[in-house]
């Protein structure tokens, strides 16, 4: 008796060679709907799904492959007797290979169609299928991937697709319905509003095997989540290395930091090094900007990422061309600075889409088996209470902003030292608040921080920072708040005629 294949497929692509190649191979091929249609009108002998259910489509196409006909042949096993003897009374005839890819969920989803759109591309007969031959791979192969059929090909030519292919084939199969309910899951969730579900579905596809990971004895593998929007990490590579696993993370916390800026009307360059910024300027062109950040800390620039929000000129180009750069972002290049910074061939240059509001959910950190999850911090400040004799001027408010907006995306505790419109001194990372104010200032003695205004991620526990800052001549502060031991500070503020804004919201960054 030949053997049987069911071919009923979404993505035609490439199916009616395969559908052919299968008869050749002496193949009955059955299928379904348009996948018929394609395969006839191209020539390929096929039955219809009706041939062998004796049963029409109904429902609008809803019910079609349901049937014992059909999962009676995929699923019965072909070592069983009873199974066997089952199938015979019943006149079930044996499908040893099925084909199937599902309704095309989420091209639908990215297309932003309507509810009922999104109902009817919800694949049931599909996955049915995929799970029953999947189930069943000892004695059916099971094929979802296109980019699969001339291997199963050659190997059935060659009569040697053996237990150990179809086991990964099935693999792929359930691994491929998994990802497809996980997007539904995902998306109904949102439709009922349920930020934090009892069950969380998340699905990633890898996109790439990374040269290795943070470290060159760690592998390292970049996955994308599907349905994720307004990613950040939206660029076109126009030169350069491969992007790893470093530059990736240090990439991100670049764009974060010019995220911050998005609306701004001047623009803003960051330079970021170990996923901190080390330096971060506003002007009016991309030079000015450039300019500010490079001189925020000429030192711990080299060997970073920059990143310009707005077109890149030839005297930016050359002036970051003096220096070493593992990557440079910006949202445009004209054709000479694109040049210029070629001459450099292993210098990354990104392209990047303009940047848009985050729209994922979450702010994830997954630890050993367990997933920690937040809402992202969205919120720069929840008031502008001056709690000081001494009033901010407009120009200091200004920079207590731009302070506020740095900072929130540094590593806790951490210190923001900034003048019209540039970072004089950054501290990050410390298990002390005193410690990363002292590390910014004693490591940018050279600097003049008459007028800076100090932006902290948290709240002051003690008078200590600001005594210390008032040292260095800086005379306002921004800062959440909320500390038992508040009134100490703004007493010391008071006491050296210095201004201190509370904005009610604390940054912490872990």
């Amino acid at each position: 008796m030949s053997k049987r294949a069911l071919i009923s497929v979404t993505d035609k692509s490439r199916v009616v060679e395969f559908a052919r190649e299968l008869n050749s191979l002496g193949y009955e091929v059955i299928s379904t709907g348009n996948t018929f249609k394609t395969l006839v009108e191209n020539g390929v002998n096929s039955i219809t799904i009706e041939d062998v259910t004796k049963f029409p489509e109904m429902l609008d196409g809803r019910v079609k492959t349901l049937n014992p006909y059909i999962h009676g042949g995929i699923l019965y096993k072909r070592d069983e007797k009873s199974h066997i003897d089952t199938v015979n009374e019943y006149n079930i005839g044996s499908i040893d290979l099925v084909a199937v890819n599902l309704y095309d969920f989420e091209g639908t989803l990215k297309a932003g169609k309507n509810h009922e759109q999104m109902i009817e591309n919800i694949d049931i007969g599909g996955p049915s299928m995929i799970r029953s031959a999947a189930k069943n791979y000892k004695d059916v192969t099971i094929v979802v991937d296109v980019d699969d059929y001339d291997m199963i090909i050659e190997k059935l030519k060659n009569n040697d697709l053996t237990l150990e292919d179809r086991k990964r084939l099935a693999y792929k199969a359930f691994s491929t319905t998994a990802r497809y309910d996980a997007l539904i899951s995902t998306y109904f969730a949102e439709q009922v509003g349920d930020t934090y579900p009892e069950i969380l579905n998340l699905t990633f596809q890898k996109e790439e095997t990374l040269r290795y990971g943070e470290n060159p004895h760690q592998n390292g593998i970049l996955y994308t989540q599907p349905n994720a929007k307004n990613s950040i990490l939206n660029y076109e590579q126009l030169n350069g290395k491969e992007l790893s696993f470093n530059n990736i993370n240090d990439l991100h916390g670049c764009l974060e930091v010019m995220r911050e800026f998005k609306d701004s009307k001047e623009v803003v360059s960051v330079a970021i090094k170990h996923t901190n910024p080390c330096g971060v300027g506003i002007g009016k062109d991309s030079l000015e900007a450039y300019k500010k950040c490079y001189e925020a800390d000429k030192v711990s620039i080299f060997g970073g990422i920059v990143g310009i929000t707005s077109t890149v000129d030839a005297k930016t180009a050359r002036m970051m061309n003096d220096i070493f750069l593992e990557i440079v972002v910006a949202y445009d290049y004209t054709d000479e600075a694109l040049d210029i910074l070629k001459e450099k061939k292993n210098l990354r240059i990104l392209k990047l889409a303009k940047i848009e509001k985050s729209l994922q959910p979450y702010d994830m950190k997954y630890l050993d088996g367990k997933l920690l999850i937040q809402d992202r911090n969205n919120t720069l400040a929840q008031k502008c209470e001056v709690v000081t004799d001494v009033k901010p001027s407009e120009s200091q408010l200004i920079d207590m902003e731009f302070g506020m907006r740095v900072v929130k995306n540094m590593k806790s505790n951490a210190i923001a030292i900034v003048k019209d419109g540039q970072t004089l001194a950054l501290g990050c990372g410390q298990t002390s608040r005193i410690w990363a104010l002292k590390n910014a200032l004693e490591n940018n003695k050279d600097k003049d921080f008459k007028g800076a205004v100090l932006a902290s991620d948290a709240f002051f526990p003690f008078s200590d920072c600001v005594e210390l800052a008032h040292e260095y001549g800086i005379d306002a502060i921004v800062q959440p708040g909320g500390s038992m031991k508040d009134q100490e500070s703004i007493d010391a503020c008071n006491k050296n005629q210095m201004t201190m804004v509370f904005t009610g919201i604390r940054h912490f960054k872990h």
